[in-house]
């Protein structure tokens, strides 16, 4: 028991990590593409070829620049979060309708009043929904890594004990990843309650 909970630790920092570094760079990529429609018609397709890129693919690139370890596992969790992230914020963003602005620009707003009164509140939620696709794929990215490139974590514990035969550990590191990966959406959720609740229908 020691001994999974030291390794579920240690993927769930990592996770962390891999998926605050990938709200940062979705939402920078996100704003970047979604207040521009210059921008949109050429990093979106970029956008969209990455993410067809297998991810186990660039995992031995990882390896090589950053050797085994935690960071190659962060950087597969990042590479796999900020995609649904920077897509959703841009759409959010890009997808303003058109009487609003014309609204807007009626009553004497700029166009950066457009964007932080009607744009920014319009895109977020887009951004939580992307955040609860984020925080999974995140663990998904790290304990592939881990299982290839790691002496510690979750991933690491689950190859050891398929060699072993141990199918008993591999069966409960799995449930430690849906536990934490449930965990960390059920977090998402209450956030996403909080901070955009006038985006949903009332619930009786």
């Amino acid at each position: 028991r020691n001994v999974i909970a030291e390794h579920a630790v240690h993927t769930f920092i990592t996770s962390m990590i891999g998926f605050g570094l990938g709200v940062v760079t979705g939402v920078l990529i996100g704003f970047a593409t979604g207040i521009s429609p210059a921008v949109y018609s050429g990093i979106y397709p970029l956008l969209v070829a990455f993410n067809a890129v297998p991810k186990v693919a660039l995992l031995p690139l990882f390896v090589l620049w950053c050797g085994i370890g935690a960071v190659p596992a962060i950087l597969t969790a990042l590479a796999l979060a900020f995609f649904p992230i920077a897509v959703n914020v841009a759409t959010g963003l890009a997808t303003i309708e058109p009487e609003m602005e014309d609204l807007m620009r009626s009553l004497g707003a700029r166009r950066d009043e457009i964007l932080i009164k009607v744009g920014i509140p319009r895109a977020m939620p887009f951004l939580f929904a992307s955040l609860k696709v984020a925080i999974s794929l995140a663990f998904v990215g790290t304990v592939i890594s881990e299982t290839v490139a790691s002496n510690d974590g979750i991933g690491f514990l689950m190859m050891a004990a398929s060699s072993r035969f141990d199918v008993a550990l591999v069966f409960a590191g799995l449930f430690v990843i849906a536990v934490m990966a449930v965990a960390a959406y059920g977090v998402c959720s209450l956030v996403e309650e909080r901070m955009v609740h006038w985006a949903f229908r009332s619930r009786s």
